[in-house]
């Protein structure tokens, strides 16, 4: 629905402390969400930001998803930002990277009232230009990545919230036909792909989805190819509707697959343990709900980073959507998935302070890191963190703490003035050191 937010990328972590977690070998003694909704004939997947598939988050994209979303990279306002003039570097980053890691890509979006460039809606066009401009671009676009595309969403948020068509440019232009011929002209461009229409707040039974359910069921009788349906599932911490499962059966009772395209749970600012304990409990209800309906075949978080959420910049004092925090440490919402999914996890404990370690860049000679401490369940009053290095680093400066090393051993204690971490809260402190050769992650531990 909405772009993801971009952020820093951190190379590595880890969790110390009673939890014991790294990334991705956080999981290393569970199964990858991918496998375990491949046990159960689903996919699970993540939009993504290309350019910071590197690192930890490249890690853990590639080892726990089976399917990616460009977050942005399929739009048009990026694909052609001016007319004639393509830009398909970040697309093609993103599928280059889901051949390599054994995914599937959901292409997203195709025809929708934002995120469009300035030329085409700043233009001044006739029913026949503007018909002619889209047939282009869904074909140039779908037929750049014929055969690599498990699925479109073609359409996006064709829908008012009382069910009517939303004005737009296609709409105002072109009529409702227009979602027909889109469909239409997609499957020209690449038979083998499964085509959706994708739209938000018709994850329950009400006006809209009624809406989307009467164009599914119009669209298959008139034999529109149209393969599926996309519930965005942008959601209110504790407001999961309770017709999802039954909304879910009677779009596949249509003879259509469903999938879950843009899951998250936003929640009012500062997160706590009750506030994470239900977040845990809505996406483990909508992962349950797709997995109890055959056709229900895909569930994607949209970005499974907190650092890479889109909710902090539209929804003010709401956040932490997503089943990572913002230094891809999994939070209860994971294991929430991991759980609907039939899998055992290893949850991590109610009441627990952990420290993640940090390398936010790396040179020939050093590097820069930084280790975060946050509490869920507890507080601390002052705290601190020791490493180990294994390959001879150096620590030659540091800052919000005060860090000794002798040897391998590095302890770094509190300042005076970020002693304090809160219930739900965290304090971050860095440092620069030296290396040579390999630059492994330690373990961190608190003490």
């Amino acid at each position: 629905m909405r772009s993801l937010r971009t952020g820093l990328s951190l190379a590595a972590l880890v969790t110390g402390a009673a939890l014991l977690f790294t990334a991705p070998a956080a999981h290393a003694a569970d199964t990858p969400l991918r496998d375990l909704a491949a046990a159960k004939g689903k996919v699970v997947g993540t939009a993504v930001t290309g350019s910071k598939l590197t690192g930890s988050y490249g890690d853990i994209a590639g080892a726990q998803f089976g399917s990616l979303t460009p977050g942005n990279a399929m739009k048009w306002e990026t694909v052609e930002p001016t007319q004639g003039s393509f830009n398909w570097t970040e697309a093609d980053q993103i599928v280059a990277f889901a051949q390599a890691h054994n995914q599937q890509v959901r292409g997203h979006t195709l025809v929708w009232h934002s995120q469009n460039p300035s030329w085409l809606t700043n233009g001044t066009w006739t029913s026949a230009q503007l018909s002619s401009l889209l047939q282009n671009h869904i074909s140039t676009e779908v037929g750049r990545y014929k055969g690599k595309i498990a699925a479109w969403d073609v359409v996006n948020e064709p829908f008012n919230e009382d069910g009517t068509y939303r004005s737009t440019l296609w709409y105002n232009g072109l009529g409702a036909n227009y979602i027909a011929q889109a469909l239409t002209w997609a499957h020209a461009a690449d038979p083998a792909a499964k085509l959706y229409i994708n739209d938000y707040n018709v994850e329950g039974v009400n006006a809209k989805s009624t809406a989307l359910y009467n164009l599914v069921k119009s669209l298959r009788a008139a034999g529109v190819p149209i393969d599926g349906v996309g519930l965005q599932a942008h959601l209110i911490l504790g407001q999961v509707p309770a017709t999802l499962q039954q909304n879910i059966q009677r779009f596949a009772d249509l003879g259509v697959d469903v999938a879950i395209t843009e899951l998250d749970v936003r929640m009012a600012l500062p997160a706590d343990s009750g506030k994470l304990a239900q977040q845990k409990a809505d996406f483990k209800s909508v992962v349950a709900a797709c997995a109890a309906v055959t056709r229900c075949v895909n569930i994607t978080v949209w970005g499974f980073t907190d650092s890479d959420s889109w909710v902090p910049g539209t929804f003010p004092g709401y956040g932490a959507a997503t089943p990572y925090d913002e230094n891809y440490a999994p939070k209860p919402a994971y294991y929430g998935i991991a759980e609907a999914l039939g899998g055992t996890t290893t949850t991590p404990p109610t009441g627990a302070c952990s420290a993640t370690y940090g390398v936010t860049s790396q040179w020939n000679t050093g590097f820069t890191g930084q280790v975060t401490i946050a509490c869920t369940g507890t507080a601390l009053s002052s705290w601190r963190a020791s490493w180990t290095y294994g390959t001879g680093q150096q620590l030659t400066q540091a800052w919000n703490a005060t860090c000794t090393q002798s040897g391998a051993a590095v302890t770094c204690t509190n300042a005076s003035y970020n002693g304090t971490v809160p219930d739900g809260g965290s304090v971050t402190f860095g440092f620069n050191a030296s290396w040579s050769g390999s630059n492994p992650v330690p373990v961190v531990t608190l003490g």
